[in-house]
């Protein structure tokens, strides 16, 4: 069981990444990728971001990429837990069609949010990252939505490696219907967020390695589950 998008206090989580390692590892998760906010840094949702410190910054990054790396080594040892370093580069913006977020999973490189969309994806596969189009639909809350990937669906649609098929509690039907490829995710800023649809990864426990995690991704080896923490995880109720 993986939850490839998850939040600490590097940016607006909740829970330190140390913290997080042992809410999910004491879960018996097999994978987390920590994806704190890359935002953009000259326009005014990205000023208030990093008025508020709820982005990682040129400065920080390094420390963040050092943090996830040593948390990583305690997740295995302790857990059997991969833990993936990434970050969600936001781009922010009034109107929801113009917004647009992407995970990169597997990083070791900063990326400016500052970036065109199309040298964001380069970027990520140059450093061998997975490039996955965040809650890129409605997510049926009252919140800012990001749109601007969805609407230009067709021209990314080889570009990226996969596309948010629910975040939370909310199922994109209409994501799964596309016939992209896909993953589910929590969306993790704070601990009652645990209860929503997850990605369940075709890799054996013999397996687990960032390597195996990152292509079972790429050859679309997953399918979706929603974590119920009264019932701990309900059965496989769809697949890619």
């Amino acid at each position: 069981m993986a939850d490839l998008h998850v939040h600490s206090t590097f940016s607006d989580g909740k829970l330190s990444v140390s913290e997080l390692v042992d809410f999910y590892g004491e879960r018996g998760f097999g994978c987390i990728a920590i994806t704190d906010h890359i935002c953009e840094q000259k326009s005014f949702l990205g000023l208030a971001a990093g008025a508020l410190k709820f982005t990682l910054t040129p400065d920080s990054f390094p420390q963040y990429l050092e943090t996830v790396h040593e948390a990583a080594e305690r997740a295995w040892r302790q857990y059997r837990m991969v833990v993936l370093p990434g970050y969600e580069l936001s781009k922010n913006s009034l109107f929801n069609s113009r917004s647009a977020h992407i995970l990169g999973i597997g990083v070791s490189k900063w990326i400016s949010a500052e970036s065109s969309i199309e040298d964001m994806l380069k970027g990520l596969r140059a450093q061998g990252a997975l490039s996955v189009a965040a809650h890129p639909v409605h997510t049926g809350k009252w919140e800012p939505q990001t749109l601007h990937l969805w609407d230009r669906r067709e021209e990314f649609r080889d570009a990226f490696d996969a596309w948010e098929v629910a975040s939370g509690p909310r199922f994109f039907d209409e994501v799964h219907r596309s016939g992209l490829p896909m993953i589910a995710t929590s969306d993790l800023h704070h601990p009652k967020q645990i209860q929503s649809w997850k990605t369940k990864l075709g890799v054996s426990r013999g397996e687990r390695s960032p390597e195996a995690i990152l292509e079972a991704v790429r050859k679309q080896r997953v399918e979706f589950a929603f974590w119920n923490e009264a019932e701990l995880a309900l059965p496989v109720s769809c697949s890619a």
